[in-house]
């Protein structure tokens, strides 16, 4: 037990001080709030956008960080009546507040800003509470957009994640140090975005996982070397999920592929050559695939309509045999800028579908990571564009194959997934058969009055739909809004959506499955 409470629990130096978490309220938002009379009233009061989120609404309550004296239980709130989140809404944890080293001081990362603004910024940053004077001091100041994951070495360096630009959130995610004062970028060259690091245990390397070529791996970089350049460890068909720790020459990782949800790995980081030994660890899914038959899972490089190299998975039937033939999916992953690499998801299991005797394709189009920034940025203000050519391209890639039904062809997706095959249904001429919209967005311009993340919308689409001035967001209202294309729309569809869906609010999926049933095409609500 005191060794699992030295990994959960978030003690200082010598124990008697430790760190937690909890909701605070601050501003008043029910009846209740305003008058006691009204204690059973339901109504809320807002003076900003900032309103709901996620899946629930703002009732004026905010994540704290407090200090707790472990002899007294005495607990001391280091943001006293601030209206900010620590951890960050909607999917924040412990990861956003730890000690320093010698325990005098904490950090925390949260967004200040309150109301409207708070909705239309990702200017997160990271603050160091000092426990003796009890200030406050900005240690990420005038960098404008996402810092996050503050982490000591060994020797007291400190490191984050940081973006650049605010308001997109899907900015290259960069490496950064502070090292005798100075902030220095690692990445800052490198064509590519960090999505996860750790110290080593001896702090003079940082290991890091990042997407590449349609998987994630691990990489290492020497923050202290005179030219830091990052490193591929590991490579394979398979994706490195998280990194666990250290124990002497042993990196413990998390692996997972689209056959297999994730066990625990070792990576032996004094292999000679790379790409470095992955072992099994744990065992703990091998009962459960005893009776589940593996697809094969193959790369595929196809041509677009531009000329580019595109990256796809395709994932096979069990039985798969290329003298006969198979429906097959077009999957589109939503985001629009999340991976596609060998994941296993729960909500969307591409070995389950190929598995009911489907060939699935998966391309990594335009707004992908792990295929260099400029890829990765392109699909901002050109939803419909481009990106609906790499779909088409990749399901006519995959048609011409003879164990290919062509004429049993249907297309799937969610969230940014869901607009396209919103998109799609409108422009495929008539390519598919049936086509399944998850959390789907079918009109960008209700989508911008209505979703909770206000600058998502504003750099995605380019900017509100009242600019008549603005050239990419009246595209983004207009051509790129599926609703649109509902004129041209002639293939059976089935609506997905969630009641608590405040990023993608429901009313999206009613509206797309009032204009399938009034345009007499056979449609189906869920």
């Amino acid at each position: 037990k005191e060794q699992l409470d030295n990994l959960t629990i978030k003690y200082n130096a010598d124990k008697s001080l430790k760190l937690i978490h909890k909701s605070v309220k601050i501003n008043p938002v029910l009846g209740k709030d305003f008058y006691k009379e009204l204690s059973k009233s339901t109504g809320r009061v807002y003076e900003g956008l900032d309103h709901r989120h996620w899946d629930k609404w703002n009732e004026g309550s905010y994540n704290h960080v407090f200090i707790e004296n472990i002899s007294t239980g005495v607990q001391t709130d280091l943001m006293q009546g601030l209206p900010y989140y620590c951890p960050q809404e909607p999917s924040g944890g412990e990861e956003d507040y730890i000690w320093s080293n010698d325990g005098k001081k904490v950090l925390y990362v949260t967004k200040a800003k309150v109301g409207t603004q708070y909705v239309v910024s990702t200017n997160t940053d990271i603050y160091e509470y000092d426990i003796d004077t009890k200030t406050t001091a900005n240690l990420t100041e005038g960098m404008m957009g996402y810092d996050t994951h503050p982490s000591f070495n060994k020797d007291g360096v400190l490191a984050w994640l940081s973006m650049k630009e605010d308001g997109n959130e899907a900015d290259k995610n960069d490496l950064y140090i502070l090292h005798e004062g100075n902030k220095i970028n690692l990445t800052a060259s490198w064509d590519n975005t960090v999505f996860s690091y750790i110290w080593s245990n001896d702090g003079k390397k940082i290991y890091f996982i990042a997407a590449t070529q349609g998987t994630q791996q691990l990489f290492e970089i020497e923050p202290f070397a005179k030219n830091p350049t990052p490193k591929q460890l590991t490579k394979g068909i398979f994706d490195i999920g998280d990194i666990l720790g250290q124990s002497g020459d042993l990196l413990v990782v998390s692996r997972n592929d689209m056959n297999r949800a994730a066990e625990i790995y070792t990576v032996n980081l004094k292999g000679r050559k790379t790409p470095l030994e992955v072992k099994q660890l744990s065992h703990i899914n091998d009962d459960f695939y005893k009776n589940i038959a593996k697809c094969p899972v193959k790369e595929r490089i196809i041509k677009t309509t531009d000329g580019k190299d595109m990256f796809a998975w395709v994932i096979y039937p069990p039985d798969f045999s290329p003298k006969k033939k198979y429906p097959t999916l077009l999957y589109c992953e939503g985001g629009p800028q999340s991976a596609l690499t060998q994941f296993y998801s729960f909500r969307w299991n591409l070995q389950l579908m190929a598995s009911q005797g489907y060939i699935v394709i998966a391309p990594n189009r335009r707004g992908m990571p792990g295929h260099g920034v400029a890829w990765n940025a392109e699909i901002s203000g050109d939803w419909g564009g481009q990106v609906m050519k790499d779909y088409l391209a990749a399901i006519d890639d995959i048609a011409k194959e003879p164990y290919v039904d062509a004429s049993r062809l249907g297309a799937v997706g969610a969230s940014y997934g869901g607009y396209s095959v919103y998109y799609l249904a409108g422009i495929h001429n008539k390519r598919f058969k049936t086509f399944i919209a998850h959390c789907g967005v079918f009109n960008t311009q209700s989508m911008y009055g209505t979703t909770e993340e206000t600058f998502f919308n504003q750099h995605e689409f380019g900017g509100p739909y009242w600019e008549k001035d603005n050239a990419i967001a009246q595209k983004a209202f207009t051509e790129f809004n599926p609703i649109e294309k509902v004129g041209a729309w002639d293939t059976p569809i089935l609506i997905i959506h969630g009641g608590k869906d405040y990023r993608v609010p429901e009313e999206q999926g009613f509206q797309a499955f009032t204009a399938a049933q009034l345009r007499g095409i056979k449609s189906k609500l869920l």
